[in-house]
């Protein structure tokens, strides 16, 4: 049935593609759609779901902005009718709608500067959890994998996605600080977040009530001259504080069990967030609350101190995010059970974002395969009503006994880390921290401090220049982005108007995929740029590489 009229959507989007004179194939590619597909939306048989595809399809085609608002009265005259024919759709996000007061809030309500999601963003939430993750058994039935199954990244964990350009943030690319000299990164990053960096309780209050900022001083003084936020962590309680729980790991002392009385914790929170009101831009309410020998509480005791740092962040510095404590092992039963936990005792009604260790099984397995982790995480918050941004904050205790990669499989690693973030927008992945900076002896070195950065290092700084004031819009693999099985791509666009295709393959051999409409160049990790045309060569290998076009 053709649903076509002289005024119609159909008729518009029909009138447009024939303008960019774009053929089917070529604006499918360019849109995360299908040949087919596009077909039935300009011959009316099919109206898109969303109008964000509209807006897509509108500015691929040169739409003006005089345009693009007759597009939206056109499709918001026809999407129930269409709807109601029961016209097929491609599944996309809803048009987002304004939350109503009240809704979805934690007992503290709404503070400034930390919006809610939308509830259609919420509906989107749940019902992608409900498609990616019914097949995946509880944590408890799922078997360890023997390294030789597990050398690729599960394609099917995360599913490809499409949604209109979202800003890339240079926050998102985070290092983890393993040093205390006050030394920044040489390279460049987005943010730091400090734990290996004698930042812990224990140093910073090592009597009760007598503290000793130094350190910490002099970190957060040395971000703020590079203008890089700073994520605190929380933790390593004092002997003094707890003299019978067990020692943790560090030579500082610290427990790893809460404070015998939960007033010290006040008190520590208090003195800090007000000495350091407005230079620290977020806290991260515990590390690794999963491992006992990081944290050898109760889940409930945990959820109390989170409750109370919670409140005090919130008044003392309304600005600050409160990240909920990270949560590791997810790989494990156990990892899974006590996020569920913390879940169940309410204990991210009073967080800005969800801390969780997102890393590949070993250091040696694709960065990918840690997105295999993101359904399960999402499935036991969604489950819950929770819907907050994620915050990947680092890996396991055990990495650095692991061999460290050569170099050109760091490189690669290095860049796919940050990548896998754009890859799991689908589940609001916001902050990435590499672990770590200023160590020589991770599988994967940035820079050692005191010496200049690596080859890895440098590849990160490079991602960024590629990326930096752009927006992202897209990811997808294989015959989502018609490409070989295999090759992963990201799609961003810039402030000139360009589109840049970012691709690499997880595993590692390369392939030879085609440049696009209005290819020019392609620019490897060194930053050689060679010239392309539409339907040049353009291999991949393990280490990403960038296809700039025209629009």
């Amino acid at each position: 049935m053709n649903l076509r009229r002289p005024d119609d959507l159909a008729s518009m989007l029909l009138e447009l593609k024939q303008r960019s004179a774009l053929s089917y194939a070529q604006l499918a590619r360019r849109t995360f759609t299908s040949s087919s597909t596009l077909h039935r939306y300009c011959t009316g048989t099919s109206v898109p779901a969303d109008y964000q595809t509209v807006v897509r399809l509108g500015e691929e085609c040169g739409a003006s902005d005089d345009e693009l608002n007759e597009l939206l009265r056109r499709w918001r005259n026809q999407e129930h009718e269409a709807v109601q024919r029961g016209a097929e759709a491609v599944p996309a996000e809803p048009v987002e709608e304004p939350v109503p007061l009240g809704a979805l809030r934690s007992r503290r309500g709404l503070r400034p500067g930390h919006a809610w999601l939308p509830v259609a963003a919420l509906a989107v939430a749940a019902v992608l959890a409900a498609v990616t993750i019914a097949s995946v058994p509880p944590p408890e039935q799922q078997e360890e994998v023997p390294p030789q199954q597990r050398s690729l990244p599960d394609p099917d964990a995360v599913p490809a996605w499409v949604r209109h350009p979202a800003p890339v943030e240079p926050e998102m690319f985070g290092v983890t600080m393993n040093s205390h000299s006050g030394e920044m990164p040489a390279f460049r990053v987005g943010s730091v977040r400090l734990w290996d960096s004698n930042t812990r309780w224990a140093g910073l209050e090592p009597a009760r009530g007598r503290y000793d900022w130094s350190t910490l001083d002099r970190m957060v003084g040395a971000a703020q001259e590079e203008d890089l936020p700073v994520t605190f962590v929380l933790g390593g309680t004092p002997e003094w504080a707890a003299p019978d729980a067990p020692s943790g790991t560090y030579s500082d002392g610290s427990r790893s069990a809460p404070p015998d009385d939960l007033a010290d914790w006040d008190g520590f929170v208090r003195r800090l967030v007000e000495r350091f009101q407005g230079r620290i831009d977020a806290y991260e309410l515990w590390n690794s609350a999963t491992d006992e020998v990081v944290y050898s509480g109760s889940p409930r005791t945990l959820v109390e101190m989170t409750r109370r740092a919670a409140d005090i962040v919130h008044e003392v510095d309304p600005r600050a995010t409160v990240v909920c404590p990270s949560m590791g092992e997810l790989w494990s039963g156990h990892g899974m059970q006590r996020l569920r936990e913390f879940a169940d005792l309410g204990g991210y009604e009073e967080c800005d974002a969800v801390g969780i260790k997102l890393h590949p099984r070993s250091a040696a397995d694709p960065p990918e395969s840690a997105l295999e982790l993101l359904p399960r995480v999402s499935r036991t918050l969604h489950e819950r009503g929770i819907v907050r941004k994620l915050w990947n904050t680092g890996t396991r205790r055990t990495l650095p006994n692991e061999e460290q990669l050569d170099e050109p499989r760091a490189v690669a690693h290095a860049m796919r880390f940050y990548l896998s973030a754009f890859y799991a927008r689908p589940f609001e992945v916001e902050r990435m921290y590499f672990y770590s900076w200023g160590t020589p002896t991770n599988p994967v070195v940035l820079q050692a401090e005191g010496s200049p950065p690596t080859a890895a290092g440098l590849a990160v700084e490079r991602l960024q220049s590629w990326l930096a004031g752009t927006a992202a819009r897209g990811c997808g693999r294989g015959l989502d982005r018609g490409l070989p099985e295999g090759v992963w791509e990201c799609e961003f666009v810039d402030g000139a108007g360009q589109v840049l295709q970012v691709r690499w393959s997880p595993g590692e051999r390369q392939q030879e995929t085609r440049a696009g409409h209005g290819a020019q160049y392609v620019t490897d990790v060194r930053g050689v740029r060679t010239a392309v045309g539409p339907g040049d060569p353009v291999p991949v290998s393990g280490t990403p590489v960038l296809l700039t076009s025209t629009r």
